[in-house]
């Protein structure tokens, strides 16, 4: 069990002490409540272009990264479509730096045209390198628009297009950091062999003074059931054939997302799973395949991928992965699958819980989510999901009304 404390402070934002006598580090975690769900329609991918930017110095930190290396530190961020997360891990004796880091980029980045120019830049080679020009690029894309008709999820992280990054403007920029980025919006994690007093001296001293900011209230559209399945096709330059298709599923809070993701590790995590078994050992139809969900705070994703051997149609494909649902919708699952698939994610929550910065993470993340405790109670919501509640949930997620698929199909090349 994590053991921590909290304290919040006069401008808003909220402090959790996890103490780890047996480490020489500490980690220290800033989770902003911003994701890419929190865009404007017309203005996507701000909330990555963020992530970049924050790293452009700020008022009294030209370089950010010199003082922390200075200090024997690293440190890294992410962006999803619901939060944005960036952590430092650092020797225990040099836990300051870390707040004077920390809060003078939440006080005020050093915006300019040539720090956005940069930034901008590098995310739009991020773009072209990774959705434009790489084999399979756009499919998430293409499956949000055919998934989300409503929601903000129909766009990823990286933004809808490049022209909308290529074209963000200073104003905008500053405006999006002011509604997002202050102390009312985040949440700051310590971990380490701390006390909760030293924490507290050194979050007054580093982040008291910073103006508290609006608390952003979250106004989204949810997306309606879909009671009708959808298609799409679409046609590239890459080598192989390959089938995508998402189910939505309920968010992360809702008591039925531990079936759905028991579900995933059964049907296709790795080459045991029901899906690989079947589909590519015995029926030869993929060549990979994989089933994952997207995790996500809204409701979301579970989504089943995979490229196709050659000499395989995407038809026949499709109706195989639909019938393998079906079949665990209508038999349900043995109680050996459902143990082992709880082995599994088990391991995996006590492995999370071996690394500082992960427990530095994982309490911002569930303090963001309701309540830092929720990590302990994990474990038994998984252990709770029965062969019977699983298969209610499967029933209700694979249902054919609810089924959205993308034929990515393999360019003919035309004869010379």
């Amino acid at each position: 069990m994590l053991q921590f404390e909290r304290f919040t402070l006069a401008n808003g934002l909220r402090v959790l002490v996890h103490t780890d006598t047996a480490t020489p580090m500490a980690a220290i975690n800033v989770l902003y409540d911003v994701g890419a769900r929190d865009e404007e329609r017309s203005r996507t991918g701000f909330a990555h272009l963020f992530e970049h930017l924050m790293f452009g110095g700020s008022v009294n930190i030209p370089e950010y990264d010199e003082p922390l290396q200075m200090a024997g530190g690293e440190n890294n961020a992410y962006t999803t479509n619901d939060i944005t997360n960036y952590y430092i891990q650092l020797p225990l004796q040099n836990l300051e730096t870390a707040f004077w880091l920390e809060s003078d980029r939440m006080l005020s980045l050093a915006f300019s045209e040539k720090s956005l120019d940069v930034q901008r830049k590098v995310v739009c080679e991020e773009f072209k390198e990774h959705y434009l020009n790489k084999p399979y690029g756009d499919a998430w894309h293409l499956l949000r628009k055919v998934a989300y008709t409503t929601h903000p999820y129909m766009w990823p992280t990286i933004g809808e297009n490049l022209e909308q990054i290529e074209t963000a403007d200073l104003e905008h920029v500053k405006a999006f950091f002011k509604k997002h980025y202050n102390p009312t919006n985040a949440i700051l994690c310590v971990a380490g062999n701390v006390t909760t007093e030293q924490v507290k001296t050194l979050a007054e001293k580093w982040f008291g003074g910073i103006p508290a900011g609006d608390k952003y209230i979250r106004r989204l559209t949810s997306e309606p059931r879909q009671e009708q399945p959808r298609l799409k096709e679409t046609e590239a330059n890459v080598p192989l054939d390959a089938l995508y298709k998402a189910w939505h599923i309920q968010g992360r809070l809702h008591p039925t997302y531990y079936a759905a993701d028991l579900i995933t590790e059964i049907m296709g995590s790795g080459h045991s799973s029901r899906l690989y078994r079947k589909l590519v050992k015995e029926d030869q139809l993929f060549s990979n395949i994989n089933c994952y969900h997207t995790g996500s705070l809204d409701p979301g994703l579970i989504v089943v991928e995979g490229k196709l051997r050659e000499g395989r149609t995407l038809e026949e494909a499709n109706a195989a992965v639909e019938h393998e649902m079906a079949t665990l919708a209508a038999e349900g699952v043995t109680e050996q699958e459902l143990r082992k698939a709880k082995n599994k994610i088990e391991s995996m929550i006590a492995f999370e819980d071996m690394s500082l910065l992960n427990r530095a993470n994982n309490l911002a993340f569930y303090e963001l989510i309701g309540d830092a405790a929720l990590i302990n109670a994990e474990w038994d919501k998984y252990d709770a999901v029965t062969a019977a509640s699983l298969q209610e949930t499967a029933a209700e997620i694979f249902r054919p009304g609810n089924t959205n698929t993308l034929f990515y199909r393999k360019k003919e090349s035309v004869p010379a």
